[in-house]
């Protein structure tokens, strides 16, 4: 039998990569907008994946799935502070343009974590 690993799940591999790929743009930054924008849009996008595994290691589907929704909300902000970097010209349109289409990845992933929780396990 074969027991599904963190690193098995779409929304993982996507959110802990591209969480990698914004940190190395804002270490980029002066330290006003690292201070400002950066620092909050680090952590919303470092959230993501940080509640995927959360919910991963509980034991209950409702715990589980409880952290793998809390993974929505700091996907649409990160989405925002996204939006934000590229109108105040810290980003340019390709690290834009990667940010975003993988964020768009994620609410269909994301759901398919919580329909398989919920389906699958019995606890």
């Amino acid at each position: 039998m074969k027991y599904l690993k963190l690193n098995d799940i779409e929304a993982y591999k996507i959110s802990f990569s591209l969480s990698n790929a914004v940190w190395k743009i804002i270490l980029k930054w002066n330290q006003f907008e690292k201070d400002t924008i950066g620092k909050q849009f680090i952590r919303s996008v470092d959230s993501i994946s940080a509640n995927i595994a959360e919910g991963f290691g509980r034991y209950h589907k409702k715990d589980k799935i409880k952290f793998y929704r809390y993974s929505y909300g700091s996907l649409y902000e990160s989405l925002d502070w996204n939006e934000k970097a590229i109108k105040r010209n810290l980003i340019t349109a390709e690290q834009y343009n990667y940010i975003f289409n993988e964020l768009e990845k994620l609410p269909k992933s994301l759901h398919h974590l919580i329909n398989f929780t919920n389906t699958k396990l019995r606890i």
